[in-house]
């Protein structure tokens, strides 16, 4: 008897096969970051094009998950500030940079769809830099402009805590959304050809945004608040105005997004990080967590909850503007199945066997980024 956990091997081949001519454009993968924490010298210098033990993705993994396409993330953290913060991601894009040159056979810079197409068609993978959080520009337009002349092809508007122009999902409200200058930030980076990415943002900042955006925008790493409701996840009233912009929601694989169980666990590790005078957003504190973890470990999630976000997001705002963004190496805990990024075709398995067509499946896998891209950045650069 099949587990039902397990995808068909018919369903399996037929997704491999699937991605093999439609492979993966990836909205948000923290490789760079991992690496950097790694210490291991200078980071640029690891050999990814052979297993890498301590991540989740190395390029025979990228292959196996018919990934063909991936947004690099430069994030830092949300405590860094001015110039610190700005330091860090100049820093995260350098590393981007050298990784590329050192795995030039196997991997390029990509910074519109045209470019993407190109290289994927070639069998490499499609490298594109993201930046996570607007503190990484300092409140410079300036340094927002060398950002994207650096290569920079999404910013996320904010991480976990507000910046002074816009505000975030996990932190308390200041701004009510964007500033004036948010606004400004916004509509900068649509005249320059950078995607505005709206995951880790308040739902205030979401509406904002979309008010004031002329071409489609990003969730880089979202999934659905109606399923589970997390702040970090999007609400049904912003998806449904998707459509109107053109921009697609990427679906994101990390437990307590994904999982109601997962998220009241995290409710109460929070919980117990303010017993202990910890903040749970600062990811560095967690790790001061590990005792009460280890006597409570998190549930598992699994491809099945992942599933259920993707399509409810189709449902909700239309099998155009759905897309993944699986947020590997961003995240210590994943769900079952998809532990790594050889596993997307687990994860489209379980969408063939749920009725989705080869078509659909195509527009999830890199299709509805793609056309979102090609709107916002091609002719642009």
């Amino acid at each position: 008897m099949t587990d039902l956990a397990t995808p068909a091997p018919a369903s399996l081949s037929a997704a491999r096969a699937l991605l093999s001519a439609t492979p993966v454009l990836d909205g948000h993968n923290d490789l760079p970051w991992a690496l950097r924490q790694a210490g291991n010298g200078d980071q640029a210098l690891v050999d990814i094009a052979a297993p890498v033990l301590f991540t989740h993705t190395d390029l025979p993994r990228l292959a196996a998950g018919g990934v063909g396409a991936q947004f690099w993330s430069v994030y830092v953290p949300a405590e860094l500030q001015g110039e610190a913060a700005v330091a860090t991601t100049l820093e995260q894009i350098d590393l981007v940079h050298r990784l590329i040159a050192r795995h030039r056979t196997a991997m390029e810079l990509a910074l519109t769809a045209a470019d993407v197409e190109r290289i994927m068609a070639a069998g490499r993978v499609a490298s594109l830099i993201g930046a996570e959080g607007g503190h990484s520009i300092g409140c410079s337009p300036g340094v927002l402009r060398a950002l994207h002349a650096l290569g920079a092809r999404y910013m996320t508007l904010t991480h976990n805590r507000n910046v002074p122009w816009a505000d975030s999902a996990t932190d308390e409200p200041a701004s009510g959304g964007l500033t004036d200058f948010g606004r400004a930030v916004v509509t900068e980076m649509q005249r320059i050809g950078m995607l505005v990415d709206l995951s880790h943002v308040s739902p205030g900042t979401m509406s904002d945004a979309l008010d004031g955006a002329t071409v489609p925008v990003i969730f880089s790493h979202s999934s659905a608040r109606a399923v589970t409701d997390h702040p970090r996840n999007v609400p049904d009233a912003i998806l449904e105005r998707l459509p109107g912009n053109g921009g697609v929601a990427m679906a994101t694989f990390v437990p307590g997004f994904v999982s109601a169980a997962c998220r009241e666990w995290e409710r109460a590790a929070a919980a117990e990080a303010d017993r202990r005078g910890l903040d749970y957003r600062d990811f560095s504190s967690r790790a001061q967590l590990e005792d009460w973890v280890r006597d409570n470990p998190m549930p598992r999630s699994t491809i099945a909850d992942v599933a259920a976000h993707v399509e409810h997001i189709r449902d909700v705002a239309g099998i155009d503007h759905v897309g993944v963004g699986g947020d590997f190496d961003g995240t210590g805990e994943l769900p079952d199945g998809l532990a790594d990024v050889s596993c997307y075709p687990a994860l489209f398995a379980e969408l063939l066997d749920r009725g989705w067509t080869q078509a659909e499946c195509g527009k999830l896998a890199s299709g509805n980024i793609l056309r979102v891209m090609r709107a916002a950045l091609d002719g642009l650069s």
